[in-house]
């Protein structure tokens, strides 16, 4: 099992990087060059920069996940990527998309995109809580428990 972050503007980087390390699981963070940072990581984490192109840090953590691995991301068409290759993929809120959800958040997302495109002022999300941080912490040790034990 390895765990892949879309990393550039992901809230709970510091509970992954944490629980990997303690469990000893292999953890790579893919973000953007213009995120470079000299800043050491513990063992076991590694980061990949990729170009600042829209979907580049997408199309590698694809490249790179296999069945069976973990992908942390707020983008849903990664999110439907990452299933489609049996992938288990959270959300940094504390939700797991599925088959079942992931048709439904595209959905969403593009009537959204149409509505701005037409000049239609939409919510964006909601601030991220310390609520957050724990509900993901905790579906994020319930995920690598199950898929260890599968």
């Amino acid at each position: 099992m390895q765990i892949y972050v879309d990393a550039d503007a992901c809230p709970v980087k510091n509970i992954i990087i944490e629980e990997g390390t303690r469990l000893e699981i292999p953890v790579t963070l893919v973000t953007s060059i213009s995120h470079y940072s000299n800043a050491e990581q513990p063992t076991g984490i590694e980061t990949i920069y990729v170009d600042t192109g829209a979907e580049a840090a997408d199309y590698r953590i694809m490249k790179l996940a296999k069945k069976g691995d973990i992908i942390i991301t707020q983008d849903y068409g990664l999110a439907s990527l990452g299933l489609s290759k049996g992938c288990a993929v959270l959300h940094h809120k504390g939700f797991t998309y599925t088959n079942d959800n992931i048709d439904q958040l595209l959905q969403t997302r593009y009537l959204s995109a149409m509505a701005r495109k037409s000049g239609k002022r939409t919510k964006g999300p909601k601030p991220f809580t310390d609520e957050d941080r724990m509900k993901f912490r905790k579906l994020f040790l319930q995920t690598i428990s199950k898929l260890q034990n599968s």
